[in-house]
C-alpha cells in the first residue's frame, strides 16, 4: 500500500482555498474512485488521467486507487485537479520522485495524449500561492495572466511527460519571465473631443478626483454618452493591488486579461435589456456580474430610465457597501464590486429639451421618473442636466474645444493623492467619523447647507453626498478648509433633489 498527497486550490468566487489531493493505492480488485464532493468534471477525471498516464509512457496501477480531495466538504469544479491526481498516481505507485513536489502547487486539465491544457480562473489561486509563500506548475496557455505577478515561482509545463522527466532529474521545466512592464495607456478618446458642455466636464471631472457616482440628464445629442466613454481617460490607472483584484474577476468569468495595459481600469457599459443576475451576478453556481466586472473601474448605464426598474433597483447595496452577496442553494459567494457609476438618461419619454417645454403628459412623465427610486437617485452624488448646444459649439474647431484629457487627469490625480495621503482612500468612501474630522464646515457654510437642507428636503444620505462632494472640490483647488464657494458648487450638482421635491 502506498499513499501519497499533493497540493492544489480549489475556485470559491474568487477565494482560492487549498486543496489536498491524496492519492491512495492499496491491493484488491481494479477500481478508480475520486472521493470529497467532486462535481461532474472532476469525477470525469478518472478516464483523462488514465489515458494520459498511459500516453505519457508510463503504466497505469492496476490495483484499487482511492483520490480524496480534502476538504471533503468544499466543492470541487473543473479539470484543474487532472495534473495533481495523475502525480499523485505516479508519485504513489514510485514511478516519479516526489522531493520536487514539497511546497509545490500544481494545476492543470491533461488531454487523453497528457498534454496540458489551460485552466480557467486561475488568477485567484496564483494569487493565493504567492501569499502563501508557494511555487506553482500551470500550462503553458496560462503564462499571459500569470505574468502579472511578480516574485511567484512558476514552472510552465506543455505535457505529463515533461513534469516527470523533470521530477526524475531530467531537463527542469521552464519558469515563468514576469517581468512584463504594463504599457502607458494609449486611450483613443479625449475629453477634448466635446464640444462645449463645459459645466458637465467640471463635473466630469470632480467625479473622477473623488471617485463619485454621476446622473447625467438631457435630451438626445447632447454629449452625454461622449462625456461616460471619456471618463476612463481622466481616472488615474489602478495600483498593483487593485489590478489583480480586477484581473481576477475577469479570470473567473473567463475574459482575457492583457499583461500589457492590465493597469488600466475597466469599463463595463451594459444594454438596457440586461437581467438583473447578468447585472450584479449569480446562476447556480454563482458568478460575478457586471458591477464586479467594473470593479476599480467604471460602471456605464446609458438610457437609466429604460431600464427594468427591478434590474437596477439591485445596485443599492452594492454602490454602499463596495460588495455583493449572492445566496443560492448550491452555496454563497461573495464579490468585490467597487465600481464608479455613471448613467444617462432623457428628461422624458419623447426626448424633450426639458421638462419645462416637454409635450408629455403628465401620467407618461409621471411613469417615467418612477422607473427611478428615491433611495436609488439618493445614492448618487452627483446629478447634472445638458442642454442642447448652440450652432457656436457644433462648428467650433478642434483648437477651440477645450482642455485635454492629459490635462484634467493630472489635476485629478493630485487631488486623488491628497486624499491618499489624508484618510487612505477616496472621498466618495468616507465615513460618518471620517467627515467629522475631514469635511468640517465654516459658519457660513453651515448655514448654507441647512436652507437647502430644507429647501430641497435631504435625506440625511444626501447630506453627508454633499460634505464629499465639497471635500472633493476642495481638494482640486488644494484647500485644506471647505469654503464657502465648494458648498454652493455641490449644491448644484443635486439638480434632481430639485425637481423631485
Amino acid at each position: 500500500m502506498s499513499l501519497t498527497q499533493l497540493q492544489t486550490r480549489a475556485q470559491l468566487g474568487i477565494d482560492a482555498p487549498e486543496v489536498r489531493v491524496e492519492v491512495h493505492i492499496s491491493n484488491g480488485l481494479p477500481a478508480f474512485t475520486v472521493v470529497g464532493l467532486p462535481e461532474t468534471a472532476v469525477r470525469e477525471a478518472r478516464d483523462r488521467v488514465r489515458s494520459a498516464i498511459l500516453n505519457s509512457g508510463f503504466e497505469f496501477p492496476a490495483r484499487r486507487i482511492t483520490v480524496n480531495l480534502a476538504p471533503a466538504d468544499l466543492p470541487k469544479e473543473g479539470g484543474r485537479y487532472d495534473l495533481p491526481i495523475a502525480l499523485g498516481i505516479l508519485a504513489a505507485s514510485s514511478q516519479i520522485k516526489t522531493s520536487g513536489l514539497v511546497n509545490l502547487l500544481c494545476f492543470g486539465e491533461l488531454a487523453l495524449s497528457g498534454a496540458c491544457r489551460k485552466v480557467n480562473g486561475l488568477l485567484p489561486a496564483l494569487i493565493a500561492t504567492k501569499r502563501a509563500g508557494q511555487s506553482a506548475i500551470i500550462p503553458q496557455q496560462n503564462q499571459p495572466e500569470a505574468a502579472m505577478l511578480s516574485g511567484l515561482p512558476i514552472q510552465l509545463a506543455s505535457s505529463l511527460a515533461n513534469i516527470c522527466r523533470s521530477l526524475n532529474g531530467g531537463d527542469p521545466l521552464p519558469l515563468l519571465d514576469n517581468s512584463v512592464v504594463p504599457q502607458s495607456a494609449n486611450h483613443a478618446l479625449d475629453l477634448a473631443e466635446v464640444h462645449g458642455q463645459y459645466l458637465a466636464k467640471r463635473a466630469l471631472e470632480i467625479a473622477a478626483a473623488g471617485g463619485h457616482h454621476m446622473l447625467m440628464t438631457g435630451p438626445p445629442g447632447t454629449g452625454k454618452s461622449m462625456l461616460a466613454q471619456r471618463l476612463n481617460s481622466i481616472l488615474p490607472p489602478m495600483n498593483e493591488d487593485e489590478a489583480l483584484s480586477s484581473a481576477s474577476i475577469r479570470s473567473v468569468c473567463q475574459q482575457p486579461v492583457n499583461p500589457g495595459n492590465w493597469l488600466e481600469r475597466p469599463f463595463q457599459s451594459p444594454h438596457h435589456t440586461v437581467s438583473g443576475i447578468a447585472l450584479v451576478g449569480g446562476g447556480k453556481t454563482p458568478r460575478p456580474g457586471e458591477i464586479s466586472l467594473a470593479h476599480n473601474g467604471v460602471l456605464f448605464l446609458d438610457e437609466l430610465a429604460e431600464f427594468d426598474r427591478r434590474s437596477i433597483e439591485v445596485l443599492r447595496e452594492p454602490l454602499e457597501t463596495g460588495r455583493i452577496h449572492i445566496s443560492r442553494a448550491s452555496g454563497k459567494a461573495e464579490f468585490p464590486a467597487q465600481f464608479q457609476l455613471v448613467a444617462a438618461m432623457n428628461p422624458c419619454p419623447g426626448g424633450c429639451d426639458s421638462i419645462k417645454s416637454c409635450d408629455c403628459s403628465a401620467d407618461q412623465l409621471r411613469r417615467y421618473r418612477n422607473k427611478l427610486s428615491v433611495p436609488l437617485l439618493d445614492r448618487i452624488d452627483i446629478q447634472i442636466e445638458l442642454g442642447r448646444l448652440d450652432y457656436r459649439h457644433l462648428v467650433m474647431q478642434e483648437t477651440d474645444c477645450g482642455e485635454t484629457s492629459t490635462l484634467v487627469r493630472e489635476r485629478v490625480q493630485r487631488a486623488r493623492q491628497l486624499q491618499l495621503v489624508r484618510q487612505g482612500y477616496v472621498n466618495s468612501r468616507l465615513n460618518s467619523r471620517d467627515l467629522a474630522r475631514f469635511c468640517s464646515l465654516q459658519a457660513g457654510s453651515k448655514q448654507v447647507l441647512e436652507l437647502a437642507i430644507e429647501k430641497l428636503r435631504l435625506t440625511a444620505r444626501s447630506y453627508h453626498k454633499l460634505l464629499k462632494l465639497a471635500r472633493t472640490i476642495a481638494d482640486i483647488s488644494a484647500e485644506e478648509n471647505i469654503l464657502d464657494t465648494h458648498v454652493n458648487e455641490a449644491i448644484s450638482y443635486r439638480q434632481q433633489d430639485r425637481q423631485r421635491r
